[in-house]
């Protein structure tokens, strides 16, 4: 039976001194020993606080969020990892909420909704609104409804992390997290958990509109994969929509004024087959990612009743 001795904790950090201390003992506190705190590179104390108050600290070996816990995920070898922000945002008391899922067989992945309850002031209404709009984005994109996509508190198994293909530098590492679990059809599930306001003297590394907008393109670069008809048919609608306003704008003219616009016309007829070729393409791209996740989804039935076998066998 796996215990709280097969969890790490993961906290990545860039200039956290104000409040990583905290947060370690936080989760100390629940049990919870083994922290690895992986760090960008701090200009302050944020590294050297760390390993006073018990954590095993490495320091990666690029920069971002995403390159750290891409590079974190090599040093651990925990069946469990609990991955959390080092702002103290996140309330380590939250820990057995994540945990549970996991511990129990119900989730190989669990996101932390800060949604549930968050306390006032802890999120501006500009953040509010861009999460708002990026979750919807990726309901609608990727057909799943996790409610808080960029939340950084999750817990996951480490089997689910080694069918990850994690490429993402940035912030949009939380994403691309999402986007795996619904990729790879692993189990997810989602919990309420407190989010606080960051304690004072602390300074957000999140910049909205330059991060927002990784993360939405982010979203739309893994569509080409997970959702092919969305990827293509995107563009393609749009080349075929330029394409017939073109031709409608050539067809006015000519019967209107008897006036010929050859070059115009070229264009309209380029995008219009550009559109079609495109939507086609996304189509059959479609039913092909279907049914490779049907034949996936077929294997792991089959892999689990081995497993199963194996261990009525053993017993």
């Amino acid at each position: 039976m796996h215990t709280r001795d097969d969890v790490c904790v993961l906290i990545p950090t860039y200039n956290e001194a104000a409040a990583i201390g905290d947060v370690i003992d936080g989760f100390q506190a629940e049990g919870l020993e083994n922290v690895l705190v992986i760090d960008g590179g701090s200009r302050d104390d944020t590294q050297e606080i760390a390993a006073e108050h018990g954590a095993r600290v490495v320091e990666q070996s690029g920069s971002g969020k995403g390159q750290a816990v891409r590079e974190a995920f090599e040093y651990i070898d925990a069946p469990y990892v609990l991955m959390v922000d080092g702002d103290g945002t996140y309330r380590p008391a939250d820990a057995d909420a994540l945990l549970e899922p996991l511990l129990s067989g119900d989730a190989d992945h669990v996101i932390g909704n800060r949604f549930a309850d968050m306390e006032s002031g802890a999120m501006t209404r500009l953040n509010r609104v861009g999460n708002r709009l990026i979750n919807r984005a990726f309901a609608g994109i990727h057909g799943r409804n996790f409610v808080d996509i960029l939340s950084g508190y999750r817990a996951m198994t480490r089997d689910s992390i080694e069918r990850f293909d994690l490429t993402s530098a940035g912030f949009g590492i939380e994403t691309e997290l999402s986007v795996e679990c619904v990729k790879h059809n692993i189990t997810t599930e989602v919990v309420p958990i407190r989010y606080e306001s960051r304690p004072e003297d602390t300074e957000t590394n999140l910049r909205p509109f330059r991060d927002g907008a990784v993360i939405l393109l982010t979203l739309y670069r893994m569509a080409k994969t997970n959702n092919p008809l969305f990827y293509f048919g995107s563009v393609g609608t749009a080349s075929l929509l330029v394409g017939a306003l073109l031709g409608v704008y050539v067809a006015v003219e000519w019967f209107t004024r008897n006036i010929s616009h050859e070059v115009i016309a070229l264009v309209a007829a380029v995008g219009i087959i550009f559109g079609v070729q495109l939507l086609v393409f996304g189509v059959l791209s479609d039913m092909i990612v279907k049914l490779h996740r049907e034949q996936m989804h077929r294997l792991d039935q089959v892999l689990d009743a081995d497993r199963k076998t194996e261990d009525g066998s053993r017993d």
